[in-house]
């Protein structure tokens, strides 16, 4: 009974080790791999990722560039040095006023215009200071640029109270109008010698607004 037992543990532990030797070799030959099954994305592209918040957008394309053309410059306004200047005293009396014609002519060679009211003074000389009030502005009549091309002519109607017909006022002589075309600054001197009043409270003249002639 005793010499049965013996090999029959013998071959059940020779079996055990065999079975240990086989799984031994196959985990020390066969090594897991190192890539994951998973695939892996790839950073999105610089233009395909969302703007951060708060960061300016540039439009894909420019706006196109405007094709209006600039408005052409219109003629010049009228200047001293390019105007001469008259008094038609044609329009008469009436009620102790003389109605005059104020003529300021285009003496350049480029279109100018006129436009508004022109500064009108009694004064002593050309180069005087004004005598009294200037004229004040008469805007009864319809108004508008008025164009001179080279030698045209605008008119404006300039009253002339007599002086002698106010009790307050203090006569002095003038030698004539200082004139200071619409928005001007230099003057033009028309000789003609009349009765001023050297106070500024008493008004004497009255000028409308330029004509075409």
């Amino acid at each position: 009974m005793t010499a049965q037992r013996i090999p029959n543990r013998l071959v059940t532990t020779t079996a055990a080790a065999a079975a240990l030797f086989v799984l031994a070799g196959c985990g020390a030959g066969t090594p897991q791999s190192q890539t994951s099954s998973t695939p892996v994305s790839s950073p999105a592209s610089p233009a395909s990722q969302p703007a951060a918040s708060g960061a300016p957008t540039t439009p894909a394309t420019p706006p196109p560039a405007s094709s209006a053309a600039p408005a052409p410059a219109g003629p010049a306004l009228c200047k001293a040095d390019g105007l001469t200047a008259a008094l038609d005293s044609a329009g008469g009396a009436a009620a102790g006023s003389l109605y005059m014609q104020l003529i300021l002519t285009n003496s350049g060679t480029e279109p100018c215009v006129l436009r508004g009211f022109a500064g009108v003074s009694l004064t002593a000389d050309a180069n005087g200071a004004p005598i009294g009030a200037a004229a004040v502005r008469d805007q009864s009549g319809p108004g508008g640029d008025v164009l001179l091309a080279p030698g045209q002519a605008g008119a404006a109607t300039l009253r002339y109270s007599q002086a002698a017909n106010h009790v307050d006022c203090k006569i002095t002589p003038a030698a004539g109008y200082r004139v200071y075309p619409p928005e001007d600054t230099a003057s033009l001197f028309i000789a003609r010698p009349t009765d001023a009043c050297s106070d500024a409270a008493t008004q004497l003249l009255t000028i409308g607004v330029f004509q075409s002639q």
